[in-house]
């Protein structure tokens, strides 16, 4: 390390004046630092609309039915014929079933008469089964501990074999364990309170079968069975169709029983589930009996979703109207450090605040974006079957334009839309959610011509058309600015939204390309800054050098005059 002497024989604060030289010098630096931060401010504010418009998607299309969320937190996409706002659906007899009606169910009053509830088979020990101590087969149930335990259970999805022969090691539990764990549609339990065994078909329906084959060899009094036959060791018992109690025979089928209803004109329907859909309407049935079921348009539903959607829209678009009409502060810089120390927090904020507005001050991006959104909410519906084919046909048009504001934001006559709904609902889901053909629908955009993606958009219905409009701008953002800390939730507007940005761009966004490069100059101008404050610091080196040779040798000669005076 380089010894620095500060102005021992000049009597000048080195220090200080290096540093005074190089302040000038940092100016560079500091120029070049501010624009790769207000490149970085400038990418936040790209990702912020970014996530504006990510969640705008998301939320209007989980109100509106077109996405749900599975048990595991997976989401999926759900087509408009399962709406289940378009059309309503009452009974008479809400004790009888639990009924909704989706998008493609038929208006009009049906007839349901629930003759038999589907139903699940189902045995369990007539009585009390423990005549000892629960740790083992051998103590709970009398048997010696070389009794053989052999049963199979076979169903409609598979068997499972037990096999035992020492029981002094096997519990009941054991044994109930290894029936479950086989996933073949069974369910085994054993109440410890009430000392019975239970054992029954997970799911209802004459399809879901099951039979027992017990070759098992037991002593203890009983008929040497486990689950079959009279006298077999767990009791096992199951009410025929009769409701009278038998004993399960072995190597016998048995099977649970189908819902038996009319609906309407259609007599003698028969179902697996008491859980299913019929002509487009859910149905939950919960007891025998009769009831008049009425399917109608449901007019209000239909409005409110609409007017939510709208409401959202609106919002979304004045948020990022917002960004790019906000004022541009271009005397604000960001501070440097220097700058920094000299404010107080509150000033240091306030000036920041002023700094970062207007970043995305008409952006082109943003504003391309905007505008094929807009555009494409008016332009006709190709192949549209419906008795509309635009928006304002239904009665939402775009507000005026105010001085001032960029305007674009959907208002609603109420009573045009409600007449629209009234007059044909069909035709005005046709209108918002209709999907181009599949040979367009179902390929990737960035695989499309220029000519297919505009014949996409064209096929689209309006709702449709501005989802894809919207997630064409995020690419063109995520190009620009990258996806940030939000791929997840990108991926859950479009599952291939990052393709092209990682096959194309390399992951690495336009701004942070240009970041980059501003990083290597800043680097470079550090090296150059460095040598410099060490030249200027070796040139007063220098100087103090020969300054303390002179004061040394004026030393000298006045001691020497000093002499000869004497």
């Amino acid at each position: 390390m380089n010894m620095r002497i500060g102005g021992l024989a000049s009597g000048m604060d080195i220090d200080q004046l290096v540093s005074e030289m190089m302040r000038a010098e940092r100016t560079k630096v500091d120029t070049i630092t501010q624009d790769k931060t207000l490149l970085s401010w400038r990418q936040e504010a790209y990702q912020e609309v970014n996530r504006l418009l990510a969640n705008f998607i998301l939320d209007s299309k989980k109100d509106l039915g077109l996405t749900r969320v599975t048990s595991s937190g997976t989401l999926l996409s759900s087509g408009v014929n399962s709406l289940d706002w378009v059309k309503s659906a009452t009974i008479s007899n809400e004790d009888l079933a639990q009924v909704q009606a989706a998008t493609g169910a038929v208006a009009g009053t049906y007839q349901l008469k629930v003759s038999r509830l589907a139903s699940n088979w189902s045995a369990a020990s007539s009585a009390a089964v423990s005549v000892g101590d629960k740790a083992n087969l051998a103590t709970q149930f009398g048997l010696a501990d070389t009794d053989e335990l052999n049963f199979t259970i076979t169903t409609n999805l598979g068997s499972v074999n037990i096999h035992k022969t020492d029981l002094s090691s096997v519990s009941l539990n054991d044994v109930i364990k290894e029936i479950n764990q086989a996933n073949i549609g069974v369910t085994a339990l054993y109440d410890a309170e009430l000392d019975r065994f239970f054992l029954q078909t997970k799911n209802t329906g004459v399809a879901n079968t099951i039979e027992i084959s017990d070759e098992s060899r037991l002593s203890g009094g009983g008929s040497g069975k486990f689950l079959t036959g009279s006298n077999n060791t767990l009791k096992l018992q199951y009410l025929d169709d009769g409701g009278a109690a038998r004993e399960v025979a072995d190597s016998t089928a048995y099977s649970g029983v189908d819902a038996l209803f009319d609906f309407g004109a259609a007599t003698g329907l028969t179902q697996s589930s008491n859980t299913f859909t019929l002509n487009n309407v859910n149905f939950t049935l919960k007891e025998t009996g009769t009831a008049t079921l009425n399917v109608a348009t449901n007019v209000q539903g239909i409005y409110a979703k609409i007017s939510d959607f709208v409401q959202k829209y609106n919002e979304m678009l004045e948020k990022t109207n917002g960004e790019l009409s906000a004022k541009r502060y271009s005397d604000y810089r960001p501070l440097t450090d220097a700058q920094r120390e000299s404010l107080s927090d509150k000033q240091a904020e306030k000036w920041e605040e002023k700094a970062k507005s207007g970043l995305l001050r008409n952006d082109s991006v943003l504003a391309r974006t905007l505008s094929s959104i807009r555009s494409g909410l008016y332009e006709k519906v190709a192949g549209s079957t419906g008795v509309f084919a635009q928006l304002t046909e239904i009665g939402i048009t775009t507000e005026s334009y105010d001085r001032g504001s960029r305007g674009g934001k959907l208002m609603i006559d109420s009573s045009k839309l409600t007449k629209a709904i009234e007059r044909d609902a069909d035709s005005v889901l046709e209108l918002l959610f209709k999907k181009p053909e599949s040979s367009l629908a179902l390929k990737q955009e960035s695989t499309l011509t220029a000519a297919e993606i505009a014949e996409k958009r064209s096929q689209s219905g309006l709702i449709t058309r501005l989802y894809d409009n919207v997630i064409a701008g995020m690419k063109d953002v995520i190009s620009k600015a990258g996806p940030g800390n939000d791929v997840e939730l990108y991926r859950n507007v479009n599952s291939t939204i990052l393709i092209d940005f990682v096959v194309e761009h390399g992951s690495i966004s336009m701004l942070d390309r240009d970041m980059g490069h501003l990083e290597k100059r800043i680097d470079t101008l550090e090296i150059y800054l460095a040598k410099k404050e060490t030249r200027y610091w070796s040139q007063f080196t220098a100087m103090e050098k020969a300054m303390q040779r002179m004061n040394q040798q004026s030393a000298w000669i006045a001691q020497q005059f000093g002499g000869l005076s004497s």
